[in-house]
């Protein structure tokens, strides 16, 4: 997310970031170079320019040349400036009323029902609420097909009618479905098109009338970059909706659009996809955003992802086996399946303060543990229990079972002997030994 603009942004902010002399001349150098990284990011150029110049008028208002740490000041500008521009406060969404009717739209191709079934899962988990999809895509072959196949992948019940061409007759089926059945939130998700024109958006509209929702969100693909800012403005002059949703930001996107759009609609982001799968969704805030784009990390939303995942009766269970030193391999695969749930591994590496940096050209696959897994299930449930077990036949006729060479089986009990002692450490207080051995570790 963002690498290729977080790479410029820090090559631009680099000189200030000594504590040589400081001038107007090379703060105004700088600037021009953020300003290239932004349009390079595909942010609109007014936009970038306007940026640039609030950061240099605050600057120098401050007396950043004067300063003990005046990159330092300088990068909290431009994040203070970046997370301004982008909303500055975190937009949650509405869904007080009962039912809560949420009208999706967008541009086909968009992830519009995707998200729809991301969406209800959020509702359904994080705010106990109970949705219900409606299908309202009439004309794109395997849309309502879609639907329900996303609705049974979260658990949430999908209306539709698959002989019913009129769309505004289906939402209103559809909420007065959700009331008959006790459910407190409607998520519509309507028909997309290649490009924006005349009918659809009639159609919509006639939709959003009828219907008279409480959230109206608008579905982006954050790799269109600034043609999804322009096509953002034309749905919002008919629709005048309530906040944006980007999805795709896991790809390889320039971030244009998540830094200009909220500039140009003057509407806020309000969820952000990070994946392919149905829990890949995350309130946006702009302030943990900027942070991410200038390589601070995102430590609060790594804690939050990691809380999510905690089991605290596993945790309690894990305790007392390392106290009686019976972590096995089992429990070491279990804490690898939490870290799993938690998303995939470059958006995790991204949160970590100055990891981003390190990793950009290394490409970690989503399937990173991998060959973990497949090494300890070819472990009998005694050698997973009891690790000392392993000898060098028995780690042969693991390899080969695996389909990994017996320095990977090595390299994992490495790792598993290096775990355990960190944990026995943790439990025991021992934090300057553990500290030691961390710094002794194979880099």
């Amino acid at each position: 997310m963002f690498n290729n603009l977080s790479e410029k942004l820090d090559k631009a902010l680099h000189v200030l970031k000594g504590h040589g002399s400081i001038s107007e001349i090379n703060v105004a150098e700088t600037l021009k170079e953020v300003r290239r990284a932004l349009l390079d990011a595909d942010v609109n150029y007014k936009i970038a320019k306007e940026f640039t110049n609030k950061v240099k008028a605050k600057a120098l208002g401050q007396n950043v040349l004067t300063t003990l740490q005046p990159g330092q000041l300088m990068v909290k500008i431009v994040k203070d400036e970046l997370t301004t521009l982008m909303g500055g406060e975190v937009e949650g969404i509405n869904v007080s009323a009962t039912p809560s009717v949420i009208l999706m739209s967008g541009l086909q191709g968009s992830g519009k029902t995707t998200f729809s079934g991301k969406l209800a899962n959020y509702l359904k988990t994080k705010k106990t609420k109970k949705p219900l999809l409606v299908a309202c895509d009439v004309y794109r072959p395997a849309a309502i097909d879609q639907l329900h196949i996303v609705g049974e992948q979260v658990g949430v019940e999908v209306y539709s009618d698959r002989g019913n061409n009129d769309p505004v007759a289906i939402a209103k089926a559809g909420i007065a479905a959700a009331k008959a059945n006790g459910c407190n939130v409607v998520i519509i998700d309507t028909a997309g098109r290649l490009a924006v024109d005349e009918a659809m958006m009639t159609e919509i509209a006639n939709i959003h009338k009828a219907v008279q929702p409480q959230e109206t969100l608008f579905v982006v693909d954050a790799m269109t970059g600034q043609d999804a800012v322009n096509t953002a403005k034309a749905f919002n002059d008919i629709l005048n909706f309530d906040g944006v949703i980007l999805t795709k930001l896991d790809g390889d996107t320039r971030g244009g659009a998540a830094i200009s759009i909220k500039s140009v609609v003057n509407k806020p982001i309000k969820f952000i996809g990070t994946g392919e799968k149905m829990e890949a969704i995350d309130v946006f805030y702009p302030a943990r955003m900027a942070e991410r784009i200038l390589g601070m990390g995102d430590v609060v939303s790594l804690v939050e992802r990691a809380q999510e995942q905690f089991d605290e009766q596993e945790a309690r269970k894990i305790q007392k086996k390392i106290a009686k030193n019976q972590f096995g391999f089992d429990d070491f695969l279990s804490q690898i399946q939490q870290v799993k749930k938690m998303g995939n591994m470059k958006d995790l590496m991204g949160m970590i303060p100055g990891a981003g940096k390190m990793m950009k050209d290394v490409d970690i696959d989503d399937d990173a543990f991998k060959h973990i897994e497949a090494i300890i299930h070819s472990m009998t449930p005694e050698e997973r229990t009891k690790p000392t077990l392993l000898n060098a036949s028995r780690k042969k006729r693991i390899g080969a079972g695996s389909g990994t060479s017996i320095q990977q089986v090595n390299q994992l009990m490495k790792q598993f002997d290096q775990m355990s002692k960190m944990m026995k450490m943790m439990q025991g207080g021992g934090g300057k030994k553990m500290m030691q051995m961390m710094k002794n570790m194979p880099r």
